[in-house]
Parts: C-alpha cells; sequence; structure tokens
C-alpha cells in the first residue's frame, strides 16, 4: 500500500475530495465519502472500491484501526493527514480521524438475482438523507433483499445516507430506477406488490407477506404517485388513532418490514 503525507488543506487530493459534499461534484466525479471508522469498515467488507484512505494519526486510537488497514493493504492509497487537514475533510463534527473516497457502485437492477423468497422495498420521491439512512438499517435488520429508489431528488451516496445508514448503505443491495422501470421489473420478477397508502383499507397485517413480494412507500408531504395504483397492487395501510394521519416514512417502513418478518418467521421457521 503506498504511502503519502498531507500537511496543507490545498492538496489537490484535498481539494478534490471536498467537492464530494455537493452531488454534482459525485456525479461529475463517479466518487463519494465516506466518514467514519465503522462505515469504512463495512465498505471494505461489502468490496466495494476504495480510492483514497485519508487517516489522522493524532486522532486514531491505532489499536482499532489496525483491522481496517489490513483489509485495505495492497488495494488502496494512505494518505497521512494532519488534524488541521482532517478538520477540513471530516463532514459534520466527527473525529475519528478516518475517511475514504469510493468509486460510486454501478449496479443493474436487471442483472439482480433475487433470493427464493424475496422481499423488496421502493422508496418513491424519499429525498430525506435521515429518513432514507433509518430505512436502509431497518431494511438490513429484517433481511430486505435490495432497496430500491426512485425520483431524481433521492441522493442514495450522500454523505449523510453514508452516516445515518450506519455503513448500511454498503450491506443492502440497493438501485436506483424510474419508478415505471421499477414496476416492471417488479411485474416481470411475479412480486406481490404492497404500497402503503393513508387512504387503504386494508390493514397491513392482513397483507399476505409469506410470498414474494414488494413495498412500496412514499414521501410525506407527496405520498405515492397514481402509478402505484394499479389493480395489481394492494394498498396497506397502518392504523393512526391519534390525530396524526402518517408516520415517518422510515418508521412505517420498520414495521412493515418486521411484519413481514414475523408472518415468515412463523411460516418458514427462519
Amino acid at each position: 500500500m503506498t504511502f503519502e503525507s498531507i500537511t496543507s488543506r490545498h492538496n489537490p487530493r484535498v481539494k478534490h475530495a471536498i467537492k464530494l459534499r455537493e452531488r454534482r461534484q459525485r456525479e461529475k466525479q463517479g466518487r463519494f465519502l465516506i466518514d467514519g471508522l465503522r462505515e469504512l469498515s463495512r465498505d471494505a467488507a461489502a468490496g466495494i472500491e476504495l480510492e483514497e484512505f485519508f487517516y489522522c494519526p493524532a486522532l486514531c486510537e491505532e489499536g482499532d484501526l489496525t483491522p481496517l488497514l489490513e483489509s485495505l493493504a495492497q488495494r488502496v492509497q494512505k494518505l497521512e493527514i494532519t488534524p488541521e487537514v482532517h478538520e477540513k475533510l471530516a463532514y459534520g463534527e466527527r473525529t475519528e480521524g478516518v475517511l475514504g473516497v469510493a468509486l460510486t457502485p454501478q449496479r443493474s437492477l436487471t442483472e439482480f438475482e433475487l433470493p427464493a423468497m424475496p422481499l423488496v422495498a421502493v422508496l418513491e420521491g424519499v429525498e430525506k438523507p435521515g429518513n432514507l439512512g433509518a430505512i436502509l438499517r431497518s431494511a438490513d435488520a429484517a433481511g430486505v433483499s435490495a432497496l430500491i429508489v426512485t425520483g431524481d431528488g433521492t441522493d442514495l451516496y450522500n454523505p449523510n445516507v453514508v452516516r445515518a445508514s450506519l455503513g448500511t448503505l454498503f450491506t443492502v443491495p440497493v438501485f436506483s430506477a424510474s419508478a415505471e422501470e421499477t414496476l416492471a421489473w417488479l411485474r416481470a420478477k411475479q412480486l406481490h406488490i404492497h404500497a402503503a397508502r393513508v387512504d387503504a383499507i386494508q390493514n397491513y397485517t392482513a397483507a399476505k407477506w409469506n410470498q414474494p413480494a414488494a413495498i412500496i412507500l412514499g414521501s410525506e408531504a407527496e405520498g405515492l404517485t397514481s402509478l402505484w395504483q394499479a389493480a395489481d397492487i394492494t394498498a396497506i395501510r397502518l392504523p393512526m388513532l391519534g390525530i396524526a394521519d402518517s408516520l415517518n416514512v422510515s418508521a412505517t417502513a420498520s414495521v412493515l418490514f418486521y411484519e413481514a418478518l414475523r408472518q415468515r418467521e412463523l411460516e418458514f421457521k427462519l
């Protein structure tokens, strides 16, 4: 693994990495930032290609860093930085002393092979990084097979998504596609499609989750578009007994993911 020491905030590598805070630059460079030891470790374990690795010895606990360094050996350039350079690079107020620049994965939905009893989550127009990250954590925990995001406003590789997901962005297969492409793919895979809607009649617990299925979730502000009102799509709802008419989308996702898991555990003794 090659080594370089960087002491200036104006170093070209640092400047290019800082630009990755902006979506336009992430798309232009085909790269994104990963800030934090846990997130970088999960990136390495998932085989996401890391291009640069910045670390600040003054902030790192050497023992904690050893497994990560070993996993990155011989395949990424190690860049030692000062606390001043780290402060410029770090997203927010993180002080773990490690950051990476990774190549944005190029994943094709049409080439993805589903497991035997898949559960796919689709997010339409969910733009808030915190919500997206929280949904990824729940998807990872509940064994969701894949997550598909639709809508131009969704930014999968926003640094806040990486952080909010605790690195599960790298453990759950994630894809971007148009809503039309996604619906066509779900139908081709013969998944039973359930759309979460506040005006639905059927309770989510009455849905049959012990079969290949997809869960469609929309943003709290806009809900789902009319595309998801087809005859072969079942509308489901969560009961709301208070004055609020809906839950946060990440809370709704967790409830639905775990109801699907509960039914599958009962059916298949998982």
